[in-house]
């Protein structure tokens, strides 16, 4: 992910007061998961008012999502933690969008509670994919699998059209295309893993032998049987 995407720039502005307070990057993130959280309740409550809120409320999250980062930076507060909990409270509100989307289908659509099903799937397949980014970075290190940013956007910036779809009333195709699309990724993402372990070693094998160990001492031979001299 690139840190200077349009989105970036955009967010700079505000974060830079904040740079001067005690405000600190992990309470930008706890916020971020809040409103997230906030967002897909309301995308569940499955009306158009409550859809407008949760769409709102989502673009605010993703916003926060950028914001925290910016602020680190800023003020040089960095932390392997910080990284992980960010992460995470991306993947995780993602996916309970998702899941509050299909909710929000239960009753008066065509999916009725396929919907609730189609969702949770989504969901979960966002979350099994953030389990392999992060146990990616585990074995290549942090940011390790991250996308390029192409014209100034960033992969993760598609989510911002998610809020645009549900208010257009298209929350049935979006959950249907979040249905087949998202397991699609993770398969991937799977794959990529698998073929990164191959590459590379076993995801314990630091605990059970770290690269940096002494290699054995080498086997004496008994003198009679040593090659001449």
């Amino acid at each position: 992910m690139s840190h200077n995407t349009w989105i970036h720039k955009l967010v700079r502005v505000g974060v830079r007061p904040l740079a001067r307070t005690r405000v600190t990057p992990n309470q930008v993130t706890c916020v971020r998961l809040l409103t997230g959280v906030a967002a897909a309740a309301c995308l569940a409550a499955g009306s158009y008012k409550y859809s407008v809120i949760g769409s709102a409320l989502f673009v605010f999250s993703m916003l926060l999502d950028r914001a925290d980062g910016e602020l680190a930076r800023m003020t040089k507060k960095f932390s392997p933690g910080g990284h992980r909990f960010d992460l995470f409270s991306d993947g995780f509100c993602n996916a309970l969008a998702f899941l509050g989307i299909g909710i929000g289908l239960r009753d008066g659509t065509i999916l009725g509670y396929w919907g609730m099903a189609m969702g949770a799937v989504a969901a979960a397949s966002i979350m099994v994919n953030l389990w392999f980014v992060m146990a990616m970075e585990e074995v290549k290190g942090a940011r390790s699998a991250e996308l390029k940013s192409f014209m100034g956007f960033d992969a993760d910036d598609a989510t911002l059209l998610l809020p645009v779809f549900v208010l257009m009333g298209w929350d049935v195709q979006i959950t249907i295309m979040a249905f087949i699309c998202a397991p699609l990724f993770t398969a991937m993402a799977s794959r990529h893993f698998t073929k990164l372990h191959r590459l590379d070693r076993s995801l314990y094998a630091d605990l059970l032998q770290p690269r940096d160990a002494a290699p054995a001492p080498a086997r004496l031979q008994p003198a009679d049987q040593r090659p001449p001299q």
